[in-house]
């Protein structure tokens, strides 16, 4: 597990940006936290330090959003606040095998429909800032947070023990 705290919209950009550096070839997301957390401000910022140009929309209305990266992949970013039933998401046509990166905002909505993450990132307002902590969910993720532990720019955000 990682944990870190952001003071500023800047430093949830600048931890996403360190996020994207160390991401795995393909790899799965889970966002959590309340309304207004930062679940979109980290995607966007993630799908910006990727690569991706021009306007990044929120999926709230289309559930799903797809976005060419740098790197030749794809990303797709779901925001399923607004499903009922995990089933809604049969409707989607997705692919577990689709995108290389998958960001999903409440997935707890998608239950077992989606696939598992290899990190879940669960954002939380802490004082005037916010709290970050990464959870590994798979071998990847355990490679992935391995990798943003090592990184220079991390120990910014990363309180002592």
């Amino acid at each position: 597990m990682m944990r870190a705290f952001l003071p500023t919209p800047d430093d949830t950009d600048r931890i996403a940006a360190v996020f994207a550096s160390t991401r795995p070839p393909r790899a799965i997301v889970h966002l959590r936290g309340d309304l207004g957390a930062g679940k979109s401000t980290f995607a966007r910022a993630l799908l910006r330090a990727l690569g991706v140009r021009g306007a990044i929309r929120s999926p709230t209305y289309t559930l799903v959003e797809r976005y060419p990266l740098d790197d030749g992949g794809d990303a797709l970013h779901l925001d399923l606040y607004r499903i009922g039933d995990p089933g809604e998401l049969e409707f989607l046509g997705l692919d577990a095998s689709e995108g290389t990166l998958w960001l999903v905002e409440w997935p707890e909505r998608g239950g077992r429909a989606l696939p598992q993450p290899d990190i879940d990132v669960l954002l939380a307002l802490e004082g005037d800032g916010r709290s970050l902590d990464a959870v590994a969910g798979s071998p990847v993720g355990d490679e992935w947070l391995a990798r943003l532990a090592g990184h220079p720019h991390l120990h910014a955000f990363v309180p002592p023990r």
